[in-house]
């Protein structure tokens, strides 16, 4: 009885090919799967990803589009935020309640970290090639912004004392708190981009 030579080869043949769809399917991953991959890497991945997914077609799998993102993000909810506590600072004044000077404080804070983050978005947006000589320039200052940004919203926070009544200090909190964490994220994802870590 003739020896099943070709059996072997063709399973090794059939065992490879199946190998490299499989390879092939899970190298290949969608903009969905390379935000929440990124957004792994931040302090709060969750809301990453929460804030981000929607711009899934215009980011692809560009880490340098995401953090640009990222930081557009930042700025337009500082932005929001900057006004709501505009808002309870003119109600403040107008009622001349101590709340006004720290509510006042925190209002120029936002508006320093709004400017400073789309600086940081812009600076980002017409960066060079990595390997061009300005890169690490322009880079440390996307992250000097940021950073900067990140002080003023924390500095925001901390001002947030005993003087301000409890109900507008955790109204202000709340806002100010999530701008601080997709700003952190941000930070995070530029500073994927420069490679450090």
């Amino acid at each position: 009885m003739a020896e099943p030579k070709f059996i072997i080869p063709h399973l090794l043949l059939f065992s490879l090919l199946i190998s490299t769809v499989h390879s092939t399917t899970s190298s290949s991953s969608s903009p969905s799967d390379f935000i929440r991959s990124s957004c792994r890497i931040t302090r709060y991945p969750d809301l990453c990803l929460q804030s981000l997914a929607s711009y899934g077609p215009a980011v692809q799998s560009n880490p340098r589009e995401l953090a640009r993102f990222a930081l557009a993000v930042s700025a337009d909810r500082a932005r929001a935020a900057s006004s709501f506590v505009g808002q309870l600072c003119d109600k403040s004044n107008k009622a001349r309640t101590r709340t006004g000077g720290p509510v006042r404080d925190c209002l120029e804070n936002m508006a320093d970290s709004v400017d400073r983050l789309k600086e940081a978005a812009d600076e980002l947006a017409r960066m060079g090639r990595t390997s061009s000589t300005g890169f690490k320039f322009h880079m440390s200052n996307v992250q000097t912004w940021c950073s900067a940004a990140l002080t003023d919203q924390n500095t925001c926070l901390d001002g947030l004392g005993k003087n301000v009544e409890p109900e507008t200090r955790s109204a202000i909190r709340k806002k100010v708190v999530e701008v601080a964490q997709v700003t952190s994220n941000a930070l995070a994802l530029v500073n994927r981009v420069s490679g450090s870590k």
